[in-house]
């Protein structure tokens, strides 16, 4: 059966404010400009761009932030019919961010009672993710009931119809009540994913401890469902493990780095979308590291996601 989608991402689509004036604290800096955000946008944007078929399932505001992300995604060729839009007053997410040099980056979220997070279980349609061969989901969706809820159940569909999911973990401490919640409901999820990506702070939360290991983890994790755990360690690249015993690395590549954010989103988008068409393990990491690479030598993060192209010639360039 050949499906409508190759990939359908669910959770927050919000918006970023990105200071236009770099090296300096955000009390100084007087002029943002507007991007779509959110790191499930992030991807289904950088996916989409890679010519991925791509769906999106979520919730956005019923005002002119939420018009705005739903025509840019549309725009972007992601099928949004499953971009719901509030009805309770619910406000759309923001993220300020502040630039003080490329290591010093911080992001001051807006994130109380959004939109995003009133996604509700009833809404989460069977038919729709039925007709994609991957479900991506991310962490900060499962931070509060009713999109908690909504995830699970598009999770069980996806078992139910032989859909893979891929879990990008996705921490964020905001929205979450305690490290408690954060552990007990990331590691349901990835317990139920058949690929978990995520940085090594992000598995410690998952673990609810400090200083873990990667063998740890896959020891763990590999008593259930997934096939395949990517985790990621900043500049000193990533590594992938596959449940038959492989492993894989791939450093990390150098570009004028301008900020820190958006890099785990077009990391995940780059890989998903060369395991998508085919390529090995190995070569799927190199695609996630060199768009990383490229995003964060852009002012933007949706807007610079990077072509296949321009991910090919970095790697190209440093091999």
């Amino acid at each position: 059966m050949t499906k409508t989608f190759d990939m359908i991402a669910l959770g927050r689509a919000c918006i970023d404010l990105n200071a236009v004036e770099y090296d300096r604290p955000m009390e100084e800096t007087m002029t943002f400009k507007k991007y779509v955000g959110g790191s499930p946008a992030n991807i289904a944007i950088g996916s989409a761009k890679l010519g991925v078929k791509v769906g999106f399932i979520g919730k956005i505001s019923d005002d002119q932030h939420g018009r705005f992300i739903k025509e840019y995604m549309s725009e972007a060729g992601i099928d949004t019919s499953q971009l719901f839009t509030d009805q309770k007053g619910h406000k759309t997410g923001l993220a300020f961010t502040e630039i003080k040099s490329p290591e010093e980056c911080s992001i001051l979220m807006y994130r109380d009672q959004v939109a995003d997070l009133y996604l509700a279980p009833e809404e989460i349609d069977e038919e729709y993710i039925k007709q994609t061969d991957l479900l991506l989901v991310s962490g900060t969706a499962l931070a509060q009931s009713p999109s908690r809820e909504a995830v699970l159940k598009a999770i069980a569909y996806a078992r139910k119809n032989q859909v893979k999911v891929a879990f990008e973990l996705d921490y964020r401490p905001y929205t979450w009540q305690s490290p408690e919640d954060v552990s007990v409901y990331y590691s349901i999820v990835a317990e139920n994913a058949d690929i978990v990506i995520g940085t090594r702070d992000e598995y410690d939360e998952m673990e609810g401890k400090k200083g873990g290991t990667n063998q740890a983890t896959t020891d763990y994790l590999f008593q259930h469902r997934p096939e395949l755990i990517v985790i990621k360690h900043g500049v000193k690249g990533s590594y992938a493990y596959t449940k038959k015993g492989e492993t894989y690395q791939a450093g990390s590549y150098k570009t004028q780095v301008l900020k820190t954010f958006g890099a785990g989103d077009s990391y995940a988008a780059a890989f998903l979308y060369a395991l998508n068409t085919g390529k090995d393990i190995e070569t799927a990491l190199k695609y996630g590291s060199a768009s990383a690479a490229i995003v964060v030598s852009k002012h933007s993060s949706s807007e610079a996601m990077p072509t296949a192209k321009e991910i090919e010639q970095l790697i190209a360039d440093q091999s």
